[in-house]
């Protein structure tokens, strides 16, 4: 019996030790945050300059244009910052597999039996040490094109951000820019096992690959005659393809066009790897990188590494890693940290969508950034689409209070609708108050999506991509970009006047979000004390306060697109005494409307603002010192 006390006692201050050290590592991450916002301008690569307007469903290159490098002026480039932006993701950036016809400048031309779309998938990379030839002027000189663009971003004061796809390749990769001392993937593979821990691909031996059974009467390229479409691709034997299938015919619906990475998970989902201690979480990467030093790790580890560290060296700032929870967290350890000790201010930011695996892929993988989409993203698209309730975002905030820095918000990205789409909001202006609550409700990045801006509702049927979503396989223009474009002039020329207006709202609520300190300061809802206190307030609208010591915020928004509202909006004593003011007027003024200032009374230490807020309208108070 003593002795089971003693084990007991020994594992409650197990416990409590581990408990404790996850607690110090949340306060250094919150005293590491950053001293302002920061905003990622996602944009497509191949798209943004392209100023053809055909729009033909499986266009090719000729015929529906193409955007390059090159488009992105010293110009463009003020304007995006101008709108509020301080990193670039530029997506599509990597060569990736792609019908057009390269094969005079050494590129292998791929078959459409493996390529989604025209210009194909970028999450299919042929290339990790080069990057996609459509966007070069010069594809001989693609490369050179790229870190010029680096530099230029760099010159108006943004970062750069691309992707890297760790989880999967393109079926035909064919790694010919290799950097000396680099083998290709699965060049020193045993193709005769399902699996060995050094081999990059897991096999399906005795099998040979078999293309999928086409469904809803698709046909690569639209139908189009093309001498390699012939429902056969050479691959002795088949590997695993990229989500996971086992089969050597993978499903129409699977990730067909890309292969499996090994990164020392045997077939039965055990490790082949030394795990990670628990209390790693508790650790900087600087310990992380210390930790893997002279341990032995699979070989696609270190490919994955090497590959990091090539664009890191470029002059790329950070990177968005697809798929991220498809490869295990001890992994993200590795690689991160080793980035972290080449350049400790790297943005590195993750598709994460399984909520239990958060703090994981934050404190042991060393990620900066999560998606925070099946919490917030996902409720504020039913509250804008009018059957969700405002009542469920404070509960968000609870939830992930000691991870809210990292959770990075969005309305758009290249996998979701657009919100001006019929199957989303169906209008643009729908996306403001929620952008607002987006952008100002925790202390996160905000990340836009090109169009977004200006109420792009990707309406193209393009070919292999579906309307509602602006196309990442074909070649296509986009609409309302163009206008704002303007020829390359990049000064919204072409515009209509509701374009011009909801993009200048974007731009004074992400210039706001960028110089605000009380967005990295402190949050509390009052949406809760209102709906119990206060006439008129209801579900469709949302309130909360955020402060610092410099600066006390008031954010209001109404999510309703057919009722305006006129009510008393009540500040609860505790907001009033943790702003330490006293009895009296207070002036407000709001930060993204020229209104009239209202004011906030205090009486008997509870605040009182008269609100008349219009629909789909927001306000930012600010409390005049």
């Amino acid at each position: 019996m003593k002795k089971i006390l003693i084990i007991s006692f020994i594992s409650l201050f197990v416990i409590f030790v581990a408990c404790n050290q996850e607690k110090k590592e949340i306060e250094k991450t919150m005293q590491s945050k950053k001293n302002h916002k920061e905003v990622v301008y996602q944009v497509f690569t191949r798209l943004f300059g392209n100023t053809n307007k055909l729009n033909k469903p499986w266009g090719t290159l000729e015929e529906n244009g193409v955007g390059k490098f090159n488009d992105f002026t010293e110009k463009a480039l003020l304007e995006i910052k101008n709108l509020g932006v301080t990193h670039i993701w530029y997506t599509g950036v990597l060569h990736h597999a792609t019908i057009t016809d390269y094969t005079a400048f050494g590129i292998s031309n791929d078959d459409p039996d493996i390529v989604k779309g025209r210009a194909g998938s970028p999450y299919a990379v042929k290339d990790y040490y080069n990057v996609n030839p459509d966007l070069a002027v010069d594809p001989a000189k693609r490369l050179e094109e790229f870190e010029e663009l680096i530099e230029r971003t760099h010159s108006t004061g943004m970062k750069v951000l691309i992707d890297i796809v760790p989880n999967h390749i393109a079926r035909g990769y064919e790694g010919k820019t290799n950097p000396k001392g680099i083998s290709d993937f699965g060049a020193n593979d045993n193709k005769n096992v399902e699996y060995e821990k050094n081999n990059n691909f897991y096999y399906i031996p005795g099998e040979d690959f078999k293309v999928p059974i086409w469904q809803n009467n698709y046909q690569p390229l639209g139908g189009e005659a093309n001498e390699l479409s012939d429902r056969k691709f050479e691959e002795k034997p088949a590997k695993w393809t990229g989500n996971g299938s086992r089969l050597a015919q993978p499903s129409f619906y699977d990730w067909y066009e890309t292969v499996k990475i090994n990164y020392g998970i045997k077939p039965d989902g055990s490790k082949d790897f030394v795990e990670l201690p628990y209390e790693f979480g508790s650790k900087d990467y600087k310990e992380h990188f210390d930790f893997w030093e002279g341990k032995e790790v699979p070989d696609s580890w270190n490919k994955f590494k090497d590959i990091a560290l090539y664009w890191i060296d470029k002059g790329v700032d950070g990177f968005r890693y697809d798929m991220a929870e498809m490869v295990p967290v001890e992994f993200w350890s590795y690689m991160n940290s080793a980035i972290k000790m080449k350049n400790s201010e790297a943005f590195l930011l993750a598709e994460v969508y399984n909520p239990s695996l958060y703090r994981d892929y934050i404190f042991k993988g060393k990620m900066d950034y999560l998606y925070d989409k099946v919490a917030l993203y996902d409720s504020i698209k039913h509250i804008m689409q009018g059957h969700g309730w405002t009542d469920h975002l404070p509960g968000i905030q609870t939830d992930l209070v000691d991870i809210e820095h990292h959770m990075l918000h969005f309305l758009e990205n290249h996998d979701e609708q657009r919100i001006a789409s019929s199957d989303f909001a169906g209008l643009a202006e729908k996306g403001k108050p929620a952008m607002v609550v987006s952008t100002t409700i925790s202390t996160s990045p905000t990340m836009i999506y090109f169009g977004q801006e200006v109420g792009e509702p990707g309406a193209e049927n393009a070919g292999f991509g579906s309307p509602t979503r602006t196309s990442i396989f074909d070649y296509i223009g986009v609409p309302h970009h163009q206008r704002w474009m303007n020829n390359g002039e990049f000064d919204g020329a072409q515009l209509s006047k509701k374009e011009r207006s909801l993009r200048g709202f974007y731009k004074k609520l992400l210039n706001f979000s960028i110089s605000s300190s009380a967005l990295m300061g402190d949050y509390k809802e009052i949406h809760f004390f209102n709906r119990e206190q206060t006439q008129n307030y209801n579900h469709r609208v949302f309130s909360f306060v955020r402060w610092s010591a410099k600066e006390k915020l008031i954010i209001v928004s109404n999510f309703d697109a057919e009722e305006s509202y006129d009510f008393e909006l009540q500040i609860p004593e505790n907001i009033i005494a943790a702003w330490n003011l006293k009895d009296g007027t207070y002036g407000l003024v709001d930060q993204l409307y020229d209104s009239p200032s209202s004011e906030l009374k205090v009486e008997h230490g509870k605040g009182f603002i008269k609100i008349k807020i219009n629909t789909l309208e927001s306000f930012i108070l600010k409390v005049k010192n």
